[in-house]
């Protein structure tokens, strides 16, 4: 015959369950403001590469600008109906506009930047509509209203301070302005043009 033995019990260790505890109040609220700041830095950030997304496009509108500007004056000095001494600024005798400028397409003589471009009108960009695609009926038609141009053209000298007859040195300054900002920007592009194609 099997005999079982009770044990007593009072002896044996049972573990004792530990409170538990949740987050107070206090605890939440603080949370909740590190999580806001937190928030509000990162849509902080959105809004600085937004507003440098729309700088770059500006800077590259401006240097585009000025490039052409460069390309009208090499083209002055290659074509046949142009002579070097026309490749100067107006004020010295030459077929270039002094001063700033409004950014307007080429005239009759198909050369930016000279005396017969304000009677073509405004330059504009044209970029794509709504769907996306250049060349269709809602491309969007951007004057250049905001920039303006300044042409410099003056004589070279050498290290004795004679002038160089066949060298020109050609800086272009174009200037926007920053609606965002309430100010205004400039880009300079300085070269050199030489009398020899």
């Amino acid at each position: 015959m099997a005999t079982t033995v009770i044990g007593n019990t009072a002896g044996l260790c049972v573990p004792r369950r530990k409170s538990q505890r949740g987050f107070s109040l206090i605890e939440v609220v603080i949370s909740m403001a590190i999580l806001t700041i937190g928030l509000v830095s990162l849509l902080g950030v959105f809004g600085i590469a937004m507003a440098a997304t729309q700088d770059s496009q500006q800077d590259m509108i401006a240097k585009q600008l000025a490039n052409e500007a460069l390309e009208s004056i090499v083209t002055a000095r290659n074509t046949s109906q142009k002579q070097w001494s026309d490749i100067q600024n107006s004020s010295d005798g030459g077929i270039f506009l002094s001063g700033y400028q409004a950014v307007n397409k080429p005239g009759a003589d198909g050369i930016m930047g000279t005396v017969d471009d304000s009677s073509a009108g405004p330059q504009t960009i044209i970029e794509p509509g709504p769907d996306g695609i250049y060349g269709t009926s809602d491309d969007v038609s951007i004057p250049m209203s905001q920039y303006q141009r300044k042409i410099e053209i003056q004589p070279v000298t050498d290290a004795g301070g004679n002038v160089v007859a066949s060298l020109r040195a050609i800086n272009i300054t174009v200037q926007y302005n920053k609606p965002q900002v309430g100010r205004s920007k400039t880009y300079v592009l300085t070269s050199f043009v030489s009398q020899f194609r």
